[in-house]
């Protein structure tokens, strides 16, 4: 009886171990000791029951909430923040491979006031998506062990380590450089248009901590057929870009860099233009934080050499400009909500009334229990349009947007308002007919 007891307090200790976990039932034969051993421990305790489980709240953007709740069912998933025992945060950002690090936040509320834990898991590009989702849910237990071993159903994990690997130098050939082929033809088809797409791209990407490197070549080639009259009409619309992308860091908070960008558009009335923007980046929060807050602020000045395919408004052919950009960027996401917020301006300097404002914004809050509002959209101050075709357009491509118009703004928006009520629990997964409120899907 004494071993027993002995054993009884050292558990949770053990589970509390940052390991490979699986639940009770679903273990390997060479964990049936240690399973053997909880039963026998269980035996002299109280029934163990699922709503002493801790309850958590998981936010997270694009996560198979009915995978997680199946490998992870000794917690409570409570739909509102403010039932939560443990709130979980998960954000990602793309890393230099092509893959996506993603961090997780564990901030303890109520009984765990004050125990609080980050993780941080990369995936690599070539991962299949259930590869992620595995290792994107493994990261959760781990983080959950701490919470869940001072709850009573420590006792239904069973930790199951696996063979230690040999660590190896890593040795690369690319010397971090990523490169990427794309191509996408697409087809549409009525009686009185028919239109063909065609668009292919080619990137190379270095991404280290001290230097960012960013090429992308990308081709849009269109064809569009229409009848009007019995007549029919063929326009083509053609687009070819190449950036450039080139970023030092320079500490916590300052990095400097050039951008660039060669440009043809049929659309734009571009022949030929090169942008060469030398810019710096200051960063109030260190870029460390940049998956949970960020402001930043990015000022460049640089020319732009055009040559138009026709006479322009302002009855160019071509010309050398000169001009700014500032770009304020606000990114918050915490338990109350999400924040992204940006603003940027720029001008030409021969005449400063040739200007344009943007505003791109997005927030997302949670109001009371069970309450959230969102809002997103854009808005723009367009005083620039300096390519314009001289002379009127056709109907044909006012209708079909064959070229761009004169606007003085442009605006989109939306907003929503969201309330749940009812049970604070939603533990079970049923994915007959489909997965949540969609039907048959």
């Amino acid at each position: 009886m004494k071993k027993l007891k002995t054993m009884h307090r050292f558990l949770p200790i053990l589970m509390g171990l940052s390991l490979l976990f699986q639940v009770r039932g679903q273990v390997p034969d060479s964990t049936q000791a240690a399973r053997d051993s909880t039963q026998t421990a269980r035996d002299f305790t109280q029934t163990v029951r699922r709503e002493d489980a801790i309850r958590i709240f998981i936010d997270c953007e694009r996560c198979d909430m009915n995978y997680i709740r199946e490998e992870i069912p000794y917690v409570n998933y409570v739909r509102d923040v403010k039932e939560a025992q443990v709130y979980i945060l998960e954000t990602s950002e793309a890393t230099g491979s092509g893959g996506r690090k993603y961090t997780y936040a564990f901030v303890g509320q109520e009984d765990f006031l004050g125990r609080n834990d980050t993780l941080r898991y990369s995936s690599a590009p070539d991962e299949t998506r259930d590869y992620i989702r595995i290792w994107r849910t493994q990261m959760l237990k781990m983080g959950l062990m701490p919470y869940v071993a001072s709850s009573p159903l420590f006792m239904e994990v069973i930790i199951d380590p696996t063979e230690r690997v040999e660590k190896q130098e890593v040795d690369d050939r690319w010397n971090n450089w990523v490169f990427e082929l794309d191509a996408e033809p697409r087809m549409e088809a009525e009686e009185s248009l028919k239109e063909l797409s065609l668009r292919s791209s080619v990137s190379a990407s270095k991404i280290t901590h001290d230097w960012k490197v960013e090429v992308e070549f990308d081709h849009r080639y269109t064809r569009t057929k229409y009848t009007y009259d019995d007549t029919l009409y063929t326009k083509y619309r053609n687009y070819q870009g190449l950036d450039m992308l080139l970023v030092k860091s320079l500490g916590e908070h300052w990095s400097a860099g050039i951008r660039s960008e060669l440009l043809s558009s049929s659309y734009n009335n571009i022949d030929f233009s090169w942008d060469f923007m030398p810019s710096v980046e200051y960063n109030i929060y260190p870029y460390a934080q940049s998956t949970h807050k960020q402001l930043r602020f990015l000022y460049g000045v640089g020319s732009s050499l055009r040559m138009y395919t026709d006479s322009t408004i302002y009855d160019q052919i071509e010309e050398l400009l000169w001009q700014q950009s500032l770009q304020v960027a606000w990114e918050v996401r915490e338990k109350w909500g999400s924040v992204n917020l940006s603003l940027e301006g720029s001008s030409f300097f021969h005449d400063i009334s040739k200007n344009r404002l943007v505003l791109n914004g997005f927030v997302s809050i949670r109001l009371l229990k069970g309450l959230s509002f969102r809002l997103g959209g854009s808005a723009a101050r367009i005083n620039d349009q300096l390519s314009l075709v001289k002379g009127e357009a056709s109907e044909a491509d006012i209708l079909l947007r064959l070229q761009e118009l004169e606007t003085s703004y442009n605006i989109r928006g939306e907003v929503g308002l969201t309330y749940t009520f009812g049970s604070i629990y939603n533990n079970i997964v049923n994915p007959r007919f489909g997965n949540g409120r969609r039907r048959f899907f």
